[in-house]
C-alpha cells in the first residue's frame, strides 16, 4: 500500500493513526512525500513504514512543475508496483490518480480533505482556477475505485459540477478523526480568557475576520487574550505574515508562530475560534474539544459538522466579524460556561471522532481490512 502526501508533516500529524491500524492488515507501507523534512520523516519510518520522495510545488500553479509532477509520480509508481494508492489533498489526489491510471495501479482511492483555493470562485482568477480544477478532477477521479469526503457539502460540490461518477463510491468520515487518547481532557488555565485560532495564515481561516473581532472586544475587555497558532503560507489566498505581526503591534492579536504540536497552546487556552470559509473537517477544532475546549466557528462546511451549536460551542455567519465578537464575548460574559461546554466536547470527541473508529471506516472501504491489498 502506498500512502501520498503532500508534507511528511501532514501524514504524520493526521494519518499516524491510520497508519499504524493498516500496518497490521499490509505486507508493506510505503509513505510518498516531498523531500523536505526530514524530523517528520523520521517519525514516519519510526512508525514502521518506509518513506520515498517526489517532486512537487505544493501551492504553485506552473504547469510546467505539475507535468513533472505527474511524470514523477508515473515513475514512482511504476517502480513501487503498490497494490493500493491512498492519496490526500488536492494535488496529490489529481497527480496520484492520474500517475496510478498510466502505473496500472489496480486499487486507487483518494480522500478529499477540503476543496481548497480553487472552488472558493469569488474573483476572475478564482473562477479560471475553478474551471480547471474541476477538470483535472474529473479525469484523475475518474477510474478511482472509493473516494471519502469529510463532509455532504463537498460531496454535493463535486456532484454538481460533474467530478463524481453514479457508480463511484463516495463516502464520508469525520475527517481524519483526533486520537483522543494523545489529546486528552486538559484542566483549564487561570482567567482571563484565551481564545485561540489554530490554522495556517490564510484568508479562507478567516484570520482577517479573527482580528477584527478581536479589535472590537479588546475595546471591552483589554484584559482578554486573542492568539494565532499557525504557519506561514505561500501563495494564492495566503495572509503575509507582515500583516500578522502588525495585528500584533496593534495589541488584536497574539502570534504564536508555528509548532509540531499544538498541544500545549490548547491547554494554555479556553476557546477554539475558527471563523473558516469553507473545511473539510477541522482538525484543529476536533483536538481543542478532544482537550475539553469549546468552539466559536462559523456555520460552514465541514466547521457545523462537529459544531453543535449551544451545546459544545456556538456557530456565527461567514466573514462576519461583529456576529464573531458577540459569540465568543457569551463566553467572557458567562466564563463558567466554558467548563461545562468544553465537557460537552470532550463528549462529543470521544464518541464521534475518535480517529481509531474513523482509520477503521476508511481501511474497512478500501478493503485493506478484509485482506485486500499489500
Amino acid at each position: 500500500m502506498l500512502i501520498l502526501g503532500n508534507q511528511a508533516g501532514t501524514l504524520v500529524n493526521f494519518w499516524s493513526v491510520l497508519v499504524r491500524n493498516a500496518l497490521e492488515f499490509c505486507r508493506e507501507i510505503v509513505c510518498a512525500v516531498p523531500d523536505a523534512d526530514s524530523r517528520a520523516e523520521n517519525r514516519l519510518t519510526g512508525l514502521g513504514v518506509r518513506v520515498v520522495h517526489y517532486k512537487l510545488d505544493r501551492k504553485g500553479m506552473n504547469p510546467l512543475r505539475d507535468a513533472h509532477t505527474l511524470l514523477d509520480l508515473t515513475r514512482l509508481l511504476k517502480r513501487e508496483k503498490p497494490d493500493i494508492l491512498f492519496a490526500s489533498t488536492i494535488k496529490p489526489v489529481i497527480y496520484g490518480c492520474l500517475a496510478a491510471r498510466l502505473a496500472s495501479v489496480p486499487h486507487v482511492f483518494a480522500a478529499i480533505t477540503g476543496l481548497g483555493y480553487a472552488f472558493e470562485a469569488d474573483t476572475p482568477l478564482k473562477k479560471c482556477v475553478n474551471l480547471l480544477g474541476v477538470q483535472l478532477y474529473r479525469i484523475a477521479l475518474r477510474h478511482a475505485e472509493g473516494i471519502f469526503f469529510q463532509n455532504q457539502d463537498d460531496v454535493d460540490v463535486f456532484r454538481r459540477n460533474g467530478i463524481l461518477r453514479n457508480n463511484v463510491r463516495a463516502r464520508i468520515t469525520r475527517g481524519v478523526g483526533v486520537d483522543v487518547r494523545r489529546f486528552g481532557q486538559a484542566p483549564l488555565p487561570p482567567q482571563p480568557l484565551i481564545f485561540l485560532l489554530v490554522g495556517r495564515l490564510l484568508e479562507a481561516k478567516g484570520l482577517p475576520e479573527y482580528a477584527a473581532a478581536a479589535r472590537l472586544l479588546k475595546k471591552r475587555h483589554p484584559e482578554v487574550r486573542f492568539q494565532v497558532l499557525g504557519p506561514p503560507e505561500q501563495g494564492p489566498g495566503s495572509i503575509p505574515l507582515d500583516a500578522v505581526k502588525a495585528w500584533e503591534q496593534e495589541g488584536d492579536i497574539e502570534y504564536l508562530g508555528k509548532t509540531d504540536d499544538v498541544r500545549p497552546c490548547i491547554a494554555a487556552a479556553h476557546v477554539l475560534v475558527l471563523p473558516s470559509r469553507r473545511e473539510g473537517a477541522p482538525t484543529a477544532l476536533m483536538e481543542g474539544m478532544s482537550m475539553g475546549r469549546p468552539a466559536v466557528a462559523t456555520n460552514a462546511p465541514g466547521c457545523r459538522e462537529v459544531v453543535r451549536d449551544g451545546l459544545n460551542g456556538f456557530l456565527v455567519p461567514v466573514r462576519d466579524a461583529a456576529a464573531l465578537a458577540e459569540a465568543m464575548e457569551k463566553f467572557i460574559l458567562d466564563p463558567d460556561s466554558v467548563a461545562v461546554m468544553g465537557a460537552a466536547a470532550r463528549a462529543f470527541a470521544e464518541t464521534e471522532c475518535d480517529a481509531e473508529h474513523v482509520a477503521g471506516q476508511i481501511l474497512r472501504g478500501m478493503n485493506v481490512i478484509q485482506g485486500v491489498g499489500s
